[in-house]
Order: structure tokens, then sequence, then C-alpha cells
């Protein structure tokens, strides 16, 4: 009798269930449409090659970079704590899946009865009502008739796929930093060693023009400007060895480690890309973490809404009190077959008062959705200018190098030559300090100019979503 009554009630759930997943109780989730078009600007590229499909290994050729980057992605603090949070995704998925089996616990229980009686004014204990002893198992579970179960288990995957999103955002945005902070503290020696190889030759010229001075051929304003040139060259190089010694010490820190010194090569060592291959937007989209995390933060709250809207329909549960097991007044007669004691309790609950509270949160789950809805197509357009800012940058700093060399050229020949005709009385001093100044910031220019091209090529790389293994 008892296993007939089971079987009704979980028959029931289910011919519920099809009938009310037949009349459309039960969505499916579908990803958001996006248009694809113009979402670089005037880019519209039809060649499927993107650099987001190179490893990193082989995107970042210097060894030395390539160790930085091993050392981060396994020291990085942020990159466990990443991996803690896939942790805790993966817990909550099994958790909500578990909803789907009854919840069994052992239940033991004892009644002892003691009976009383009135004599006169005064109530006295009369005979002994006996004891029971009752063990078995109490039983809880829910029949997953309109999907609830089935929604937050989708839910939590979406979570746990968004924690898996979130560690490789992070990963690319390590590899990112870790590479422009190199190539940043490379640029940054090549500077100090541009400035000091300035710094002796404006001592040259000082000593040149104090010469020249004591010779009558130059006035003491000359030798004080060609000093004064000398000394704020000079006063640049604490500037730059305490920038040196910061980006290390923020170096050591991404990467795990105590602060120190990082071992590096030389910026001439790189080599900038002639071309960046950036493929379709479509492979931006399915690549970059941060929109795939976007995708499911909206998952989690469509499937979540689907919960809160079926928390409002009829619910077939079977619960406690419900038990099964042996029930006795003697231990020694206890697992006798004559003593099984069945107590199952199935109900059928339909949410009257509570109502408006569901409904409520229901609005509140709308509410959330279309949030998370925003919030991605808000993602999928700052991508796509991220994109397209990056390239227009690397583009017009290509365009410099050309005329930046013809600069630097320009201006080696003109330092010379006016330090030739300054000997020979021809030009004045003003146009040697001229010369030797534009030289030092047309030089540190083409250091920057460099430095911008390896960022650029760095920070497309992650823009598309390069760097995940």
């Amino acid at each position: 009798m008892i296993r007939k009554y089971i079987k009704g009630v979980v028959l029931l759930g289910v011919i519920l269930s099809m009938g009310f997943t037949s009349c459309g109780v039960v969505s499916n989730y579908k990803a958001p449409e996006i248009d694809s078009d113009d979402l670089f600007r005037e880019e519209n590229p039809i060649d499927t090659t993107t650099i987001a499909n190179i490893p990193w290994r082989e995107y970042f050729t210097d060894p030395a970079l390539q160790a930085l980057i091993d050392e981060g992605l396994t020291n990085n603090f942020d990159m466990r704590i990443a991996y803690t949070r896939i942790q805790q995704a993966e817990a909550g998925l099994v958790v909500a899946k578990s909803a789907y089996f009854p919840t069994i616990a052992l239940a033991g229980q004892v009644n002892h009865t003691q009976i009383s009686y009135k004599n006169g004014k005064e109530r006295v204990l009369g005979y002994d009502g006996g004891t029971t002893f009752a063990l078995g198992f109490a039983v809880q579970w829910e029949a997953d008739l309109w999907g609830k179960l089935s929604s937050k288990s989708r839910a939590q995957y979406a979570n746990l796929i968004s924690t898996h999103a979130y560690r490789n955002l992070i990963q690319t945005s390590l590899i990112s930093n870790i590479a422009t902070t190199y190539y940043s503290l490379q640029a940054l020696d090549e500077q100090l060693k541009i400035t000091l190889e300035t710094i002796e030759l404006l001592k040259e010229s000082t000593i040149t023009m104090d010469a020249m001075m004591q010779a009558g051929l130059l006035n003491r304003a000359g030798v004080k400007q060609s000093e004064a040139l000398l000394y704020s060259t000079q006063v640049s190089v604490p500037a730059l060895e305490s920038q040196i010694r910061q980006l290390e010490n923020s170096l050591s820190v991404l990467v795990g480690r105590k602060p120190g010194p990082i071992y590096r090569t030389s910026i001439k060592e790189q080599s900038v890309p002639a071309h960046l291959a950036f493929g379709v937007p479509t492979q931006m989209l399915s690549k970059r973490p941060d929109v795939l995390q976007a995708e499911m933060g909206f998952r989690y709250a469509f499937e979540m809404k689907n919960v809160a809207q079926r928390s409002l329909y009829p619910s077939i549960t079977l619960s406690t009190p419900s038990s099964v097991g042996y029930g006795s007044n003697t231990l020694s007669q206890f697992f006798k077959p004559t003593n099984i004691l069945a107590n199952i309790v199935g109900g059928l609950t339909q949410p009257i008062f509570a109502g408006n509270q569901l409904r409520g949160q229901l609005k509140v789950a709308k509410a959330q959705q279309e949030e998370a809805l925003l919030t991605f197509e808000q993602t999928v357009l700052k991508a796509s200018q991220e994109v397209s800012d990056i390239m227009y940058t690397y583009e017009s700093s290509l365009r410099k190098n050309e005329n930046r060399a013809k600069q630097v050229d320009a201006l080696f020949t003109a330092v010379s030559d006016t330090k030739n005709l300054l000997t020979a009385g021809e030009a004045n001093y003003t146009e040697v300090l001229n010369a030797e100044q534009s030289l030092l910031q047309a030089q540190l220019g083409q250091v920057n100019d460099k430095l911008e091209q390896l960022q650029a090529s760095v920070n497309l790389y992650r823009a598309l979503g390069g760097g995940i293994e």
C-alpha cells in the first residue's frame, strides 16, 4: 500500500510536469543576438586569421619574458584566487545537482509513557505506560515538476563557466601586464643609456666652450648655458632610476615574488610586427573571457528568473516526518518483520499567503536578468571599442617610424656640424645647445615610439582573447 502511494505521488508529478512543460511553462535559454557588423568601426575584415590563436610562448619569443610569464602564471595571487573561485563554483554545481535526489538521514526515537491519576487534591504517578523504540530513515524529496531544480542546476553551471572565464580573464590580463611592464623596463633602460651618453657629450661640449672662453672666442654666458643644459640632463637620471626600480618592484609582485631586480634583455632585441592580424569580430567575441563571463552572467540571471517564476507553482514533496524503519516496545523483538514501521507523507503544496513575496522575488529576478543583458551588450561594445582604438594607435605609431629615423639622423648631423662651425667661429653656442637638446628628445621619442608599438601589440593580443591555453 505504501509503495503504491509513493508511485501515485511520483506519477502525478511526472504527468503534471509533462503537461505544464507542453503548455510553455518551461523556457529554454537562448544566447543574446549580437550585430557584429562595423564592430571595429570602418574595419570589416573577412580574413579569419587572428593573432589570438597564437600560443603566448610563440607570440612572446624573448626567453627572459617567457620565464617571467611562466612564473606569474604559477605564483600570481590573482591567478591563485581565481582557481579557488572555480573550486567554489564546482562545489555549488554539485550541491545543485544533489537536489534531484532524496535526502536520507538515519533517525532514532525513544518514547516513554508514564500515566498519572488524581487522588483527592493531588495528582500522583500511576502505572507505567511502557517504552517504545523506533529506528529508521527520514526521507525528504521534491519532485521537479516545473524544472525549478533543473534551472538551479543550469544556473550553477553558468556560474562555473563564468568562473573559468574569470580565470582566463585574469590570465590574459596577467600576461599582458607582465609583457607591457617588461617592455617598459627595457624602454627605461634604453632612455637611461641615451641620457648617460648625452651627459658625456654635454661634458665634452662644456669643456670645449670653456676652452673657447679662455681663448676669448666665447663669452661666459655660452659656457653657463652649456653647464645648465648638462645639469638639467643629469637631474633626469635619478628620476629614471627611480622609475626603473618601481617597475622592477611592480613586476616582482606580478609574478608573485618579493620586490627585487628583474633580469631582462634590451629593447633593441625586440622586434615590432609589421602587421597584426585581428580577424573577424565574431572570433573576438568567442575568445574574449570578459564577453563570455558577461554572457554567463546573463544566463545565470535567466535561469534564476525561471526559478523565481516556478516557485509560484505547486510542488509535490515527500518530506519529514516521512520515515521507514522498525518500531517496537521491546529491544529483543525490535528487528522482527512484524515491527516494520512506515510513516510516509506526500503532499501537493500551492503557495497562497507567500504569493506576494514570491511575485516580488520574480520581479527582482526579471530586473536582474535585464541588467545582466545590458551588461553583456555593454561589454561587447567596450570590447569592440578597445580593439578599434588599439589598432588605430598601432598603425598611427608605425607611420612615425620613418620620419622619426630621419629626424634622429638629421640631428646627429646638426650636432656635429654646429660644433665644427662653433669651433670655426661661424656658429654661436645657442645653435649647438639647441641641436644637442633636440637630439636627446628625438632619441627618447624614438624609444617611446617603439615602446608604444610593442605595448599595442600586447594590448591587441589581450583584447582579441589571446594567451588562453
